[in-house]
């Protein structure tokens, strides 16, 4: 009876519909509503089953809009969805542990039930203001580098094709350091991580793409850029005695971006420099360098060539604070 009551706050409505229903009333192919409904990431069911709401039904009403006002196509609409559904998914997960631990603060107390589920319904449109802030916020930053770049290289799936500097971080020795952590202290070693890494990527004008447990892999318009969050990464990490030192590849060059992730040959030999730099290093590729080459603030040091998979004969280069010894 909880379950059904807090379903109900959550989705708007009682599940009153089969899939063939929803597909019916919003005035889609039913192939297509299924196909949205396993691109968002939500498990299969079955036809006769009475799981969908009103809203599940306007929410395709919303899609047909979309293609109709010619911003989306039926195959991007599946490629939306899925996007949709991995980023929110993670989302939705972090909440919950959230009003787990909100619903369990006091403990040993016995919280009723359907005063619980009224601070839930009050909670939610706080927690949709904030979320809708963020994402406008996000959308007036996108759309002014939309507005400032030539349209150059865009395809109609979504993808933009811009020089970019790209550069992953990791934590040296992470799975060592954590073997002998409790759970939450293997949490508070994250956080530290992550707000690290955010902090620094913002200061210096780049983006976090995403967090992979203790790699961060981020993007920056300038070579320069990348090369100071790089370096004040090593540097603040070295600081701090509850983290590990990091190591950083960076990487320049031609980068796909496409919703939220982004690929590309600079993408992967950032990745394949961060495996092979030292604990409290930077490794750049000779593109980057190439950019930073003749800049004071920088001390560049060829190495050997490394064989990582999928390339031969990688071409790392030290990165340094200018005035750096060598």
């Amino acid at each position: 009876m909880v379950r059904l009551s807090v379903e109900e706050v959550l989705l708007g409505g009682g599940r009153v519909w089969t899939r063939r229903d929803v597909a019916a009333r919003a005035g889609v192919e039913f192939e297509r509503a299924v196909r949205v409904w396993r691109a968002l990431g939500f498990p299969a069911v079955d036809d006769d089953a009475r799981v969908f709401t009103d809203a599940d039904v306007e929410a395709l009403r919303a899609g047909e809009r979309l293609i109709a006002a010619g911003l989306i196509t039926e195959h991007s609409e599946t490629m939306m969805a899925r996007a949709l559904g991995h980023h929110l998914s993670r989302l939705a997960d972090w909440q919950v542990d959230t009003l787990r631990d909100w619903t369990g603060r006091d403990e040993g107390a016995s919280r009723d039930r359907d005063a619980l589920l009224t601070d839930m319904a009050a909670l939610l449109p706080e927690i949709e203001r904030v979320q809708r802030y963020v994402w406008r916020r996000h959308l007036v930053a996108y759309a002014g580098h939309l507005l400032s770049e030539a349209r150059e290289g865009e395809a109609a799936t979504g993808a933009r094709v811009r020089d970019r500097a790209v550069g992953f971080t990791d934590m040296v020795g992470y799975t060592r350091m954590t073997r002998g952590l409790d759970g939450s202290e293997l949490v508070g070693v994250l956080d530290r991580f992550e707000t690290l890494t955010g902090d620094v990527v913002a200061e210096g004008r780049g983006q976090v793409v995403k967090t992979i447990g203790d790699e961060v892999l981020f993007v920056c318009d300038s070579a320069a850029g990348a090369a100071d969050i790089g370096l004040e990464l090593t540097a603040r990490a070295l600081a701090d005695p509850k983290l590990p030192r990091v190591r950083t590849g960076l990487a320049h060059g031609p980068v796909i971006g496409r919703f939220g992730d982004v690929y590309g040959a600079a993408v992967n030999i950032a990745a394949r420099l961060t495996a092979v730099a030292r604990p409290a290093s930077v490794l750049v590729d000779t593109a980057l360098a190439g950019e930073l080459a003749g800049a004071p603030a920088y001390a560049l040091r060829p190495l050997r060539p490394v064989s990582v998979r999928g390339y031969s004969r990688l071409r790392p280069v030290l990165l340094r604070r200018g005035g750096a010894a060598s």
